[in-house]
């Protein structure tokens, strides 16, 4: 029989809740969106499946572009700086760490990614809470020569599918009575919702796969408008650890652990895809989940990466603070340094 708690975890897990809904927020917005540039053929993707990265040549010199997401952009990581404001770019994220490390100041560096940014955000105009950010692949130019990426996760809707997996999880525990889920044993009431009856992949990969082919789309973008550019797609970072458990504290036990372990393995098909799309373009994939290992979000807070739903004062909930932006950064240089 699954042992019987106390109930303040769970009470725990039910006052994360709003804070995780506001979070998933944190990943997109309210703007209107153009389609991505079209991604390369199904065949040639299937041709690529299994290939590594290729070797890195001599670090790339500048001009450099930085494009992306909130994980770029450094949501809430102070010193913010640039415009739109609404982009929520921080002075210290893991680009300006990158530029400093290579040396490249004023016109040799060019930051550009946005808070809330999909893959259509690159070719389109940003809507942002606070002003507009211009199409970001218009930073690139024929004399680029260095660009790094990281996209992919807004167009997955993977914010959305934590804040569900947090529900059902809340929900499936409840059901049970309090029953302790976190320590394993009981099914992942998140899988069961994402799917479908006949078997198959399910809603999570196939959202994976559709965000597969519009950054393939945007990789050949940006290969048609910096030819000469060295291109590094850049992977999100450890969510959450190996093993469920260690999560406990930090999330309580209304969070089953076979549903953290559906999120962790929908985070490793996300950066998959990423790593399958940067080998079918010539790019080459930085593993900052690996880098992250042992930093991640249930991890103490003088070692995380990636802030918990309830985030450390001034810090954005599920996303890096200072110190996984430096370590982001490092794992850039590393690839481009070779």
């Amino acid at each position: 029989m699954a042992r019987r708690r106390d109930g303040g975890g769970t009470a725990l897990a039910a006052a994360l809740l709003p804070v995780l809904l506001a979070a998933a927020g944190c990943g997109t917005d309210g703007g209107s969106r153009a389609a991505p540039p079209a991604g390369p053929s199904d065949q040639a993707h299937q041709q690529s499946r299994g290939a590594s990265s290729p070797q890195v040549s001599p670090p790339a010199a500048g001009p450099y572009v930085a494009l992306g997401d909130s994980y770029t952009s450094g949501l809430k990581v102070p010193p913010q700086s640039g415009t739109p404001a609404g982009c929520a770019r921080s002075g210290a994220n893991y680009p300006a760490l990158v530029a400093t490390g290579l040396g490249l100041t004023g016109a040799g560096f060019r930051d550009v990614s946005c808070s809330g940014a999909r893959t259509g955000d690159l070719t389109a105009p940003q809507r942002t809470a606070d002003g507009t950010n211009p199409p970001q692949l218009d930073a690139l130019t024929g004399t680029t020569r260095l660009v790094t990426v990281g996209i992919g996760g807004n167009d997955a809707g993977f914010m959305d599918v934590i804040t569900r997996c947090a529900r059902e999880s809340l929900r499936s525990t409840l059901a049970a009575g309090g029953a302790d889920t976190a320590t394993g044993g009981a099914p992942s009431a998140c899988r069961a919702v994402y799917t479908a009856a006949g078997g198959g992949p399910d809603e999570v990969q196939q959202q994976v796969a559709a965000a597969g082919g519009k950054v393939g789309g945007v990789l050949a973008e940006i290969h048609r408008r910096a030819p000469s550019a060295r291109v590094y797609v850049v992977g999100y970072p450890a969510l959450l650890p190996a093993d469920p458990a260690a999560c406990r504290e930090t999330l309580g036990d209304g969070f089953a652990a076979a549903d953290l372990a559906f999120l962790t393995e929908k985070q490793q098909q996300l950066n998959g895809m990423l790593r399958e799309r940067a080998a079918a373009a010539g790019a080459v994939f930085v593993d900052t989940a690996a880098a992250s290992a042992g930093h991640d979000m249930c991890a103490g807070e003088a070692e995380r990466w990636i802030e918990p739903a309830l985030p450390a004062a001034g810090a954005a909930p599920l996303h890096p603070n200072a110190r996984g932006e430096r370590g982001m950064a490092q794992a850039v240089l590393a690839a481009v340094r070779g």
